[in-house]
């Protein structure tokens, strides 16, 4: 699978609160999404509108990443950033909550992006790679017309406020060859 997948995990209720499964590799089979993951992280983001990202780990060390709230909401972006694919440069977004379980998925070739919506958002994620510094990469946050749902002054990161813009970018990803 190279494209981005929402994934929306089946939770059981009850007056107690909720179960679901969070990983299951035979479901994520069953969804065309055949990948292993080797390594799990966990953020947490004390405040509104800490927007992290856009992210990526340079090829041959890409990451493809499986995305979930734990506690709050953000706005999770994958952006396009393999040559030679029609979708070049385009970007979905989407809300993930503590409530609504979602999870997605961003495939290697992708930049990773989100934005915190509430105070003490933890952000969780499984990567199909090891985290490599020499591999890391970013793109300027506001270089692909993403509409971020942001009310106030963002708080970004000193390597996030220097990233290089898409016009400055020579993306390491070629469709069909590197992912």
């Amino acid at each position: 699978m190279n494209e981005v997948l929402l994934i929306k995990p089946k939770r059981h209720q009850d007056d107690r609160g909720h179960f679901s499964e969070t990983y299951n590799r035979l479901d994520l089979l069953e969804q065309g999404l055949d990948v292993d993951f080797v390594q799990d992280n966990h953020s947490l983001s004390y405040n509104a509108g800490t927007l992290r990202g856009l992210h990526f780990q340079a090829p041959p060390h890409g990451q493809g990443k499986l995305i979930r709230c734990g506690r709050g909401a953000f706005f999770d972006v994958a952006v396009d950033i393999r040559h030679g694919s029609p979708n070049f440069g385009k970007w979905q977004g989407y809300k993930l909550t503590s409530e609504n379980g979602h999870q997605l998925y961003v495939p290697i070739g992708f930049a990773h992006g989100l934005v915190t919506l509430e105070p003490n958002t933890e952000v969780i994620y499984k990567c199909t790679d090891y985290y490599k510094p020499g591999s890391e990469g970013s793109i300027y946050w506001n270089s692909f017309g993403i509409d971020w749902p942001i009310q106030k002054q963002l708080i970004l990161s000193d390597k996030d406020q220097k990233a290089p813009r898409l016009n400055e970018f020579l993306s390491p990803f070629v469709l069909g060859e590197n992912c």
